[in-house]
């Protein structure tokens, strides 16, 4: 990767969990994009104006979920890393995320040492 920094969108529709995230991400100068449900992240991740590095993807949203966001977008862009994140943390989530296109999982709560871990893996 060249010298700018990772571009991440966090899919994420519940703001206090936005903010512990992008929080978390700031310590590796990440530039963050907010998406508040899967249409959004559709767009932000398809739109092209933004060369976007890694997807942390909430699965329970409203409008579009996360499954079906992670699947359109790999349509598209099947490289782009998605990581799975969800505070329903049964194996069967783990499975429909894996199988939705996800590349990985993270259940919530997050500790912020699992979340950047997580990322450095696929960045």
């Amino acid at each position: 990767m060249n010298n700018r920094p990772p571009h991440i969108v966090i899919v994420e529709d519940v703001e206090s969990n936005f903010l512990y995230l992008n929080a978390v991400l700031n310590k590796i100068k990440a530039k963050i994009f907010w998406a508040k449900n899967g249409k959004e992240a559709v767009d932000i991740c398809l739109d092209g104006n933004e060369p976007i590095d890694l997807v942390l993807m909430d699965l329970q949203m409203p409008e579009m979920n996360g499954y079906e966001a992670a699947q359109e977008i790999k349509k598209i862009k099947p490289d782009l890393p998605v990581i799975a994140q969800t505070a329903f943390a049964m194996s069967d989530d783990r499975d429909k995320a894996l199988e939705a296109g996800c590349d990985d999982y993270l259940a919530k709560p997050i500790k912020s040492k699992d979340l950047l871990d997580m990322v450095q893996k696929y960045l």
